[in-house]
């Protein structure tokens, strides 16, 4: 008996199964402007399905592996450089039970070291700061620099094997791309440049480090940090999770390609979903991309002989051009439109062109069923004028509503759907039958592609 399936019946193409809508490629030779080799770009996975244990979500020793074969091994995105404009200003980076200090030490010099006091092992900063100009252990007064030297030992007479050079700080490898500073506690790991591979190329055209940190939401969620990452990876999850999207999302049509250690898919907007049984209007398929509620008149009307995708693009054109000037004009309808989202390995997760979302992941101390979710807003602002100072980071705890963070706008609608089924997901992960779950070989190909990374990681020797 052949099993039932839902509106997209899918096609055979050159590269195996895909949507039976339209290509994303095939959207893109309808762009009314030209359309950079960026997106061009095709990189499919190779095809299958991949399943995975699902005790990789709950169990703690697995966790704890984590912790020794990624968390102090891999580059990771500690924070932006704006976050510490100035000398003296730091932030602490905690994953699982690991501490960072992320410090300005100079202008031009970005350091981190381990958040440890080398006497006793107190943490010596708990909270972000500004212009510090020393680390004084809060317990014993044990003070180092904040370029990690040793600068006072109280009672330095009864330590007469402390010295400045063994008692330094223990430092951990900085890089930076695209404003972004980037952390490796393996003193033996390759450079971050070498690790990122192609994708400052993939970004040329958007550079993240001309942005500034226009939000910033963090929120507990009672799942395992994969758990709530893979459910940002993939527009499959949209027919049931985002119904209101569909007529004006091509959930399916979204094209997915892998370069090394990082992915990318692209969804197209301004196209409705295969899934639907009837095409709608260009009016229906706005106010979809719009989140129209039914009982509030439409933001905007598609003008006669116009279609939604192509008046959205203006719509969102005339807009930037207060921002970036007649720069506007340079950039074709899909980078106003589409939704280009990275994942670089481990956590880290940017996106492409003028969307300002850029999420991160991670561990929630060592509990494997918690994690924290963040989303960063990151915007152009009008050329000669300053940067605006970054946003600082607005908690949500595990029973607070997307819509506190007003600054997300109807982004937190979106995420309280989302948000609603994860905690689920890992509860059913402990109750279910088989051993495992399974991606699809192509609509999941980024969390394919990650678990290939991380199992590659989790058997470093």
């Amino acid at each position: 008996m052949a099993l039932k399936t839902v509106g997209d019946q899918g096609r055979l193409t050159s590269a195996g199964y895909r949507s039976a809508g339209t290509l994303y490629q095939e959207l893109l030779d309808q762009d009314s402007r030209p359309v950079p080799p960026v997106l061009r770009l095709e990189s499919p996975i190779e095809p299958g399905v991949t399943r995975v244990p699902a005790e990789q979500y709950f169990s703690k020793a697995i966790h704890d592996r984590e912790v020794e074969k990624i968390w102090k091994r891999a580059w990771q995105m500690a924070c932006r450089e704006e976050d510490i404009p100035n000398v003296g200003d730091y932030i602490v980076y905690d994953i699982a039970h690991l501490s960072f200090l992320v410090v300005r030490s100079a202008p031009d010099r970005i350091q981190a070291f381990h958040n440890a006091c080398l006497h006793r092992g107190r943490q010596l900063r708990e909270f972000d700061g500004r212009g510090a100009q020393e680390f004084r252990c809060p317990f014993h007064g044990w003070c180092w620099e904040i370029d990690g030297s040793l600068k006072e030992v109280v009672c330095q007479w009864d330590f007469p094997e402390v010295n400045e050079r063994d008692y330094r700080l223990p430092e951990v490898q900085v890089g930076t791309w695209g404003g972004f500073v980037f952390i490796n506690p393996d003193p033996e790991a390759e450079p971050l440049e070498q690790f990122l591979g192609d994708l400052p190329r993939h970004f040329e055209r958007w550079d993240l480090a001309n942005r500034f940190k226009q939000a910033h939401v963090a929120k507990i969620l009672r799942c395992n940090w994969k758990v709530a990452q893979e459910a940002f990876m993939e527009a499959y999850h949209v027919v049931a999770t985002h119904p209101q999207l569909l007529n004006g999302i091509g959930d399916s049509n979204s094209q997915y390609d892998v370069f090394g250690n990082f992915s990318r898919a692209i969804t197209p907007n301004g196209t409705p979903s295969p899934h639907l049984r009837d095409t709608p209007g260009q009016q229906d398929m706005l106010d979809a991309m719009f989140d129209r509620n039914l009982d509030t008149p439409p933001l905007a009307e598609v003008p006669p002989g116009m279609g939604a995708r192509q008046f959205a693009a203006m719509l969102s054109r005339e807009g930037m051009r207060a921002v970036i000037g007649d720069d506007a004009d340079t950039y074709c309808d899909a980078e106003y439109l589409d939704s280009i989202y990275y994942t670089v390995f481990p956590n880290f997760h940017p996106w492409g062109a003028f969307n300002r979302i850029t999420y991160r992941f991670r561990p929630h101390g060592d509990n494997p069923d918690e994690c924290i979710m963040e989303c960063m807003f990151l915007a152009p602002w009008p050329k000669g004028e300053p940067r605006p100072p970054a946003a600082p980071i607005h908690w949500l705890g595990p029973d607070d509503d997307w819509a506190d963070a007003p600054e997300l706008g109807m982004l937190a609608r979106v995420f309280n759907q989302d948000t609603f089924n994860i905690p689920k997901v890992q509860l059913g992960l402990k109750t279910m039958r088989r051993p495992e779950v399974v991606f699809a070989s192509y609509n999941e190909t980024k969390i394919r592609h990650f678990h290939q990374l991380y199992d590659r990681w989790m058997e470093l020797e």
